[in-house]
């Protein structure tokens, strides 16, 4: 991809955050409590957990704001059983306390991460996958976390609702990680987006073909969320995506 452009800062990011929060809890204010118990766009997940997943990462991620604010480390969830245990709890819940429940969490959030002193961006934390990370890299965990589930709540918003600036920084992330643990037989490919300046190879060697669409389809397949149907085909078979 050429850009001159820079990485948004945190402060940036927040306030890209905000709008996709916004945007969310607008989606959800339409929702009927029938609907909650309805499949997500994820295996076995209903848009229940969905919900109950949104309010508790932001939680997650006060937790990661008050580690590097401190300095005393703060796991992201206090264990992978109390993560599960508080998605699968808050799932049946009626929309209007899934409503209040994400809106909370999402405010302590911004209160936390708006306030925040220079320095605190640049402490290093622990993902519950274990990476470790600058702290500016949090908003845009928040950031990916909205907008993602935002579409898996099969609820009107789609890949061809995100914003501009959250494709363009996605794909080429997202690329790279995929490029990382794709099979070592794929056969050699790349991928192009017709909307934007975009192209990159996810294999090794000469690209025997391109796989071309609308930068967001291609986010979209790259992370599961399509199964490609208006991209260029033959389509390789893809790992998860995180």
């Amino acid at each position: 991809m050429t850009s001159d452009a820079q990485d948004p800062t945190p402060h940036e990011l927040l306030d890209q955050v905000a709008d996709a929060t916004a945007r969310l809890l607008e989606t959800v204010s339409g929702l009927r409590d029938g609907d909650v118990i309805e499949p997500s766009l994820l295996p076995a997940w209903s848009r229940g957990h969905v919900l109950a997943h949104l309010a508790r990462n932001a939680d997650s991620l006060v937790n990661l704001l008050i580690w590097a604010r401190t300095g005393v480390e703060t796991p992201q969830y206090a264990s992978s059983f109390v993560r599960e245990f508080d998605i699968d709890a808050g799932a049946p819940r009626p929309v209007a306390e899934q409503l209040r429940d994400n809106e909370a969490a999402a405010n302590r959030w911004s209160a936390l991460a708006s306030t925040a002193p220079r320095e605190t961006w640049t402490a290093t934390v622990r993902t519950r996958a274990g990476r470790t990370i600058p702290a500016a890299e949090v908003p845009w965990m928040r950031l990916l976390e909205v907008e993602i589930h935002h579409v898996d709540l099969a609820a009107s918003y789609t890949p061809g609702d995100w914003p501009a600036s959250f494709v363009t920084r996605a794909l080429p992330r997202v690329a790279a990680d995929l490029a990382k643990s794709l099979a070592p037989d794929t056969p050699p490919f790349d991928i192009r987006a017709t909307d934007l300046d975009f192209t990159a190879p996810l294999t090794p060697g000469t690209p025997t073909h391109t796989v071309t669409g609308p930068a967001p389809s291609l986010l979209a397949w790259l992370i599961g969320r399509s199964p490609g149907d208006d991209l260029t085909s033959p389509l390789p078979t893809l790992p998860a995506w995180r």
